[in-house]
Formats: structure tokens, sequence, C-alpha cells
């Protein structure tokens, strides 16, 4: 039998989860506003188009890495699990903007888009949690 076990820090880790989600919003929305202030998105209600879109599930993608390496680093344990269950709030977020807005306003774009945000979401969070072991690892 092992020794006993530490108090769970759920506090901790509910803050890692929320850094995590706050750097993903704040880098997503900051993003958008850049590339609408310097001219390359439209304005806002006007389409996007198939590169416009490929780029922002560019740079989505390596955000949701980052989103959850951070929330990984700042887990009090078990990195992996904790960049997961943000791939998991991730991923409901995304079921739920796809939901809310298939078919409902076509200058939103193809479907493909928020398809792949929902595809996207559990593997960007796994290979954050990865590069924290990985990083882990080494030490």
């Amino acid at each position: 039998m092992s020794g006993p076990q530490p108090p769970r820090q759920l506090g901790r880790s509910f803050l890692a989860l929320l850094a995590g989600i706050f750097v993903g919003i704040l880098l997503s929305l900051g993003t958008d506003v850049l590339l609408h202030l310097i001219g390359l998105w439209p304005s806002l209600g006007q389409p996007m188009s198939n590169p416009m879109l490929l780029l922002a599930t560019a740079y989505r993608t390596v955000y949701g890495v980052i989103s959850s390496y951070i929330t990984a680093l700042l887990a009090p344990s078990q990195p992996m699990t904790h960049a997961l269950i943000l791939g998991f709030v991730g991923l409901a977020v995304s079921i739920v903007g796809a939901v809310a807005t298939w078919n409902k306003v076509p200058s939103l774009g193809p479907h493909w888009y928020p398809v792949a945000l929902v595809v996207l979401a559990l593997p960007t969070a796994w290979l954050g949690g990865k590069l924290r072991e990985q990083q882990l690892a080494k030490q």
C-alpha cells in the first residue's frame, strides 16, 4: 500500500483549466480582431472565403495546443488528464457552436469549418498535454 494520498487540489485544477480557457479565448479573439483591423478579414457579417477559414482553423489549432499545454503546465498533477479535460470542454463548445450556426447564417461559411473545430478539439488537447509530459520526462 502506498503512503497517504495528497489532498485533492481541486482549486488549482480549476484554475489551470480556467487559465487554458482564458488563453485560448484571448489568443483566438485577439487574432480575429487584429485580422479585422488590418483588413485581412471581412467586416462582421460578411462571408469568409475558404482560404480565410483555413487560416482561422490553423491558428485555432495552434492556440488549442498552447492552451492545453498551459493547462497541463499549471495542473497540480496529471497534466495529460487536465489537458484532455480542457479538450472535452473545447469539444462541447465546438459542438454547441456548430449546432447553433448550422444552416442559420450563410455568411458564416461552409460546414467544413465548424466540423473541423469539433474534430480538432481533442487532438490539439492531447498534443498540448503530450508536450508537457515530454518536458517533465526530460527533467
